[in-house]
């Protein structure tokens, strides 16, 4: 079986593989100061819950945009698993030109997310993730990654609304009944909320224009499904999207393992 980490800056989503089948899928709260055997502790607990002896685990893949928690990772699979992961990075095979002027720049959960995308959609395509960051990534016709563009994650802005000003309180940004707000936490929740619709609708009309004027767009994410229930431009969503990336990356470099391991 296949362990697939996809470790982000608030969350670490984390599948196990039989074959092309997620038997099973976790997120856990990212955590700087957890240790890799806290992590281990974590998911040696979660496994056997889902009918999983820890011992069918016998190969490993992981991207990730927080190098500290990327070495207690390989560490966790190494001690735990006896296995070395295979990391997303440059060198890895992935199938996707990355056509940006600096491709090292790009975020391998960005790439992971084009490759499973492209495989299961075609192109040429838009993949939103709204994760800390919500990202927009342009996919070609052949799978080529061509660049994207990067806003602040929704829960960002609510944080960054409430700590820079005197009086407006923290809240949850969710969905409000109406766009007028009749009291101050209405109001900021119809602000970020709509107000990320009317930018997701905007960027994606933006990039669809300079695609070509016919593109299919997927999103994944914690608010994926509450965002495509407002706006006809996102036609899919796909909460594992990263998780098969990782897999069809795996599949696609079978038997190498860590360079640092």
């Amino acid at each position: 079986m296949l362990l697939a980490i996809d470790i982000g800056n608030s969350n670490i989503v984390i599948g196990i593989f039989q074959g092309d089948d997620l038997k099973a899928d976790w997120r856990i709260a990212t955590d700087l100061h957890r240790t890799a055997d806290e992590y281990a502790a974590i998911l040696m607990n979660l496994i056997p819950m889902t009918g999983i002896e820890g011992s069918m685990v016998d190969e490993a893949i992981m991207c990730s945009v927080v190098p500290h928690l990327e070495l207690a990772f390989s560490g966790l699979c190494r001690r735990y698993f006896g296995i070395s992961p295979l990391v997303v990075e440059a060198g890895v095979k992935t199938g996707v030109r990355v056509l940006t002027d600096n491709p090292r720049e790009v975020g391998a959960d960005r790439v992971v997310n084009s490759v499973a995308a492209h495989n299961l959609y075609g192109g040429p395509l838009i993949v939103i993730d709204f994760g800390t960051a919500t990202t927009f990534d342009a996919v070609s016709v052949e799978g080529d990654y061509m660049g994207g563009a990067i806003a602040p994650g929704i829960n960002i802005a609510a944080e960054a609304l409430f700590t820079r000003t005197a009086k407006l309180p923290q809240v949850e940004p969710v969905r409000p009944k109406n766009s007028i707000g009749r009291n101050t936490i209405t109001a900021i929740q119809s602000g970020i909320f709509f107000g990320y619709i009317g930018m997701v609708e905007g960027i994606v009309a933006r990039m669809t224009q300079e695609m070509g004027g016919t593109v299919r767009t997927v999103a994944t994410g914690g608010y994926a499904d509450i965002m495509a229930q407002e706006t006809p431009v996102i036609q899919a969503v796909n909460p594992n999207l990263t998780l098969i990336g990782l897999r069809l990356i795996y599949d696609m470099n079978r038997g190498q393992t860590d360079a640092r391991a």
